[in-house]
């Protein structure tokens, strides 16, 4: 009897030590998710700071309006002009920049639009709208569907008609639309590195600089929101923006290809 007293007083100690720990609210892309980064690179954190990381993968216009409710302690997203905007409206504080990567148009191997070989995103985005060619957005404010509607405004104009279909969906949901409907999208090179090999979608047009797709990683305000978890989270941007953080970014590839470039510390060559 003494013996199980003891036993139930440690694993009582144990559960009460795991309640103990802070969770610290990530609210993030879908694409660092989707990818399987965070999964890389936030367990040694974890382990390191002793704190559980709650990430919330939505896109990021709805990470930002998470940030400025005061409902996550820290922001990862991938839209400049929506990150300037919560910057200047006094939501986020130590604004640090994390990695970039890039987007790509993909779409059917058929290619009917014939956007193959462009070097110009606008210059496909144009073809894409003169041939009403299936065009699958996310439709979600997200990172890339901001760069998306960028790159619509700068063909000509808003997108519609029946080839154009808003699905309001992650970035992998989207892949996986526009694979079945033989569609066009925007993606970003992560994302569809890593569903590849779950559909037959091929990379058509890159490389043009307006696809470069930059990450910047921001603190909730805590004089806006007291109960946020400042010190979590600007020791999570702490070790993110670290070598060794970096160095894990850099390292984190899919069929050999890297995903994501570190841009706090980039790697030495």
């Amino acid at each position: 009897m003494p013996r199980l007293r003891v036993v139930l007083l440690c694993i009582l100690s144990l559960t009460g030590s795991a309640l103990a720990q802070p969770h610290l609210r990530l609210a993030t892309t879908t694409s660092t998710e989707n990818s399987g980064l965070l999964g890389a690179i936030l367990p040694p954190f974890e382990q390191r700071f002793k704190v559980k990381v709650d990430v919330i993968a939505v896109g990021s216009g709805k990470a930002m309006k998470l940030g400025e409710n005061g409902d996550v302690d820290v922001v990862l997203s991938h839209a400049p002009a929506l990150e300037d905007a919560f910057m200047d409206a006094g939501f986020g504080v130590n604004r640090r920049a994390v990695m970039y990567n890039d987007f790509v148009i993909v779409g059917p191997r058929a290619d009917p639009a014939k956007l193959a070989g462009s070097k110009s995103a606008v210059d496909a985005f144009k073809q894409l709208a003169s041939a009403q060619a299936p065009f699958i957005s996310r439709g979600d404010e997200s990172g890339t569907h901001e760069k998306e509607k960028e790159l619509w405004k700068a063909a000509g104009g808003t997108p519609s008609g029946a080839w154009y279909v808003s699905a309001g969906v992650g970035m992998g949901q989207t892949l996986q639309m526009a694979d079945e409907k033989r569609a066009y999208t925007l993606s970003d090179r992560g994302t569809y590195l890593t569903y590849k090999a779950k559909g037959e979608l091929v990379i058509l047009v890159q490389g043009d600089p307006a696809l470069f797709n930059p990450y910047s990683i921001i603190a909730v305000n805590p004089a806006r929101y007291p109960a946020v978890r400042y010190f979590d989270s600007m020791a999570l941007i702490a070790w993110i923006t670290s070598p060794e953080g970096q160095r894990m970014i850099a390292d984190f590839k899919v069929g050999g290809e890297m995903l994501f470039h570190p841009t706090a510390v980039p790697p030495s060559n």
